[in-house]
């Protein structure tokens, strides 16, 4: 896949997070971060342990709320705030209908235990979006030959290695259609014998143009699948730009330094 951004996808704004701040009690995780992320758009964000990745992640879906900033996902807003105050969310039920337009896998896979595969897959579609089992079953069949796991479908997630859990992860969340992707750190529970199988699965999503905002530590990925990367640290976004040139000729000392480590 190509690491530019599609001309077709610049008009369309699937997310747009503007000054984004938030605290743990006298702790400030992120301060005025702003991202805007494009349909069919793959963006990476890196950096050390503690720079706010996985929360600034985990406040797009409303996870974890904002202390100041706007959030609007696909044109509609989540969250918003006026100059220096407080973020004021919608209601409930718009929290709920926005945030099903985004999927999310994590890195501890978080399937049920006592469900099966087959079943932790269409558990969802079922409850929140009120579909038939009849309806959804071919579907999670479907997304299970995607991720080559339909001799698993009656398995039980312990008989599963860590790779095959977060292929089943990935499937689950493509099973509520979303439009967005997050993936939060998706290969670091695993071997390193078991991440290949995942981010082949993640790659051929981005050459489907699935719209994904994923932190990760696999530089790999971020580099060749990635069409921007993002480095934060400390809670800001230190640097940003299109993979092949962020990887060819950091700008920034603390870019140089974080990629030096990890290259």
């Amino acid at each position: 896949m190509p690491n530019t951004m599609r001309d077709t996808a610049k008009s369309e704004v699937m997310i747009s997070a503007q000054g984004i701040h938030k605290s743990f009690g006298h702790v400030s995780v992120l301060r005025g971060v702003s991202l805007t992320l494009t349909r069919g758009e793959v963006v990476a964000i890196i950096g050390p342990s503690g720079s706010g990745k996985s929360t600034f992640l985990r406040c797009l879906n409303h996870l974890e709320t904002i202390d100041r900033g706007t959030i609007v996902i696909e044109g509609e807003v989540l969250a918003h705030s006026e100059g220096e105050g407080k973020a004021q969310y919608v209601s409930e039920a718009e929290i709920r209908k926005i945030g099903r337009k985004m999927g999310m896998v994590f890195q501890s896979f978080n399937l049920f235990p006592h469900m099966t595969v087959l079943e932790n897959i269409i558990e969802a579609p079922l409850i929140v979006k009120g579909m038939k089992r009849e309806e959804i079953i071919p579907k999670a069949e479907k997304l299970l030959a995607k991720v080559g796991l339909s001799a698993k479908r009656d398995a039980y997630p312990n008989h599963l290695s860590g790779g095959q859990k977060q292929r089943v992860a990935i499937a689950r969340a493509l099973a509520m259609e979303p439009d967005i992707l997050l993936f939060d750190e998706p290969t670091s529970a695993l071997d390193p014998e078991l991440t290949g199988e995942v981010l082949r699965t993640m790659r051929e999503l981005a050459d489907e143009h699935m719209t994904m905002l994923v932190v990760t530590h696999e530089m790999g990925f971020a580099r060749e699948v990635a069409n921007r990367v993002i480095f934060m640290d400390g809670g800001d976004i230190v640097e940003q730009g299109p993979s092949e040139a962020f990887f060819a000729a950091p700008q920034h000392e603390r870019t140089k330094a974080f990629l030096h480590n990890m290259l």
